[in-house]
């Protein structure tokens, strides 16, 4: 399967340190070699790198690592092909446009005979079910709700409604974003953590890479981090229980629904 990772800030923040240890995962400490991808929101425009390759043998990839675009909203993916070959088309994360914003999607999972009516507005390019949800959801929120962008509220009840259509069919771990906020779904297995004053050190799984977030950060910064499995070892991670759909801003989670039956835990 593959693996995700996302970024939500109060402020813009780069995501060298968690990426250095993600990056790893795609070849060298994990599995997951069939290609990498990560988006950057900054304002109204999106960076978006793409590579086929192993991330943790990828140019593309160092680049990144080394380059330390600041960021409010970010998403990343590492891929263990399930649908679809190996390929540039196939990559996540997938980018759309809706209501003049654009939008991002990765997802790890298998969805089991998915194939929901397309009406043309969102088609997809490559042959992942992935790509076909994103097209899929994206349909069904300009179907919701015309050409007015939604509040923020309405908005996620809304990606609940869909998500909890598209979780019939499989594992849908998702991280969603429009550069506002970031929406994620934990279908079987996601964590999270929030850095906020005070800060302190943290250290990597996957590389022996140390950061001290008191020397790079000011008192107000705060960063959550998504992440398929905890990236550092000496930090407490939140695993969010499986069959739960969180909303993220400003660096903290603001609401979470339950998308199957069972207990669920409030946001931390």
């Amino acid at each position: 399967m593959c693996q995700l990772l996302g970024m939500n800030c109060n402020v813009p923040t780069d995501i060298c340190f968690s990426f250095s240890g993600f990056q790893a995962r795609g070849g060298a400490t994990d599995v997951h070699s069939d290609g990498w991808g990560i988006a950057f929101f900054e304002g109204r425009g999106t960076r978006l790198f793409l590579d086929p390759q192993p991330s943790a043998t990828s140019p593309v990839a160092e680049l990144v690592r080394h380059y330390p675009i600041r960021s409010r909203n970010v998403i990343a993916h590492i891929r263990k092909a399930t649908q679809g070959s190996v390929g540039l088309e196939n990559t996540h994360p997938f980018m759309r446009e809706l209501w003049g914003r654009y939008w991002i999607f990765a997802h790890n999972g298998n969805l089991l005979d998915f194939s929901p009516a397309l009406d043309g507005s969102f088609m997809p390019v490559g042959l992942t079910d992935s790509e076909r949800a994103f097209c899929w959801l994206l349909q069904e929120l300009r179907r919701t709700f015309g050409s007015q962008t939604p509040e923020r509220s309405a908005l996620f009840d809304a990606v609940h409604r869909l998500t909890l259509d598209v979780a019939r069919h499989g594992e849908f771990n998702f991280l969603l974003s429009n550069g506002d906020c970031l929406f994620a779904h934990a279908s079987t297995r996601l964590s999270h953590i929030v850095r906020q004053a005070p800060f302190a050190q943290a250290h990597l799984k996957d590389q022996d890479i140390t950061v001290d977030f008191s020397d790079v950060t000011s008192p107000d910064d705060r960063v959550a981090v998504i992440a398929t499995l905890p990236l550092t070892d000496n930090e407490t991670w939140v695993e969010m229980p499986p069959g739960t759909l969180w909303w993220f801003e400003e660096g903290s989670p603001v609401k979470t629904l339950p998308t199957r039956p069972g207990p669920m835990k409030k946001p931390a």
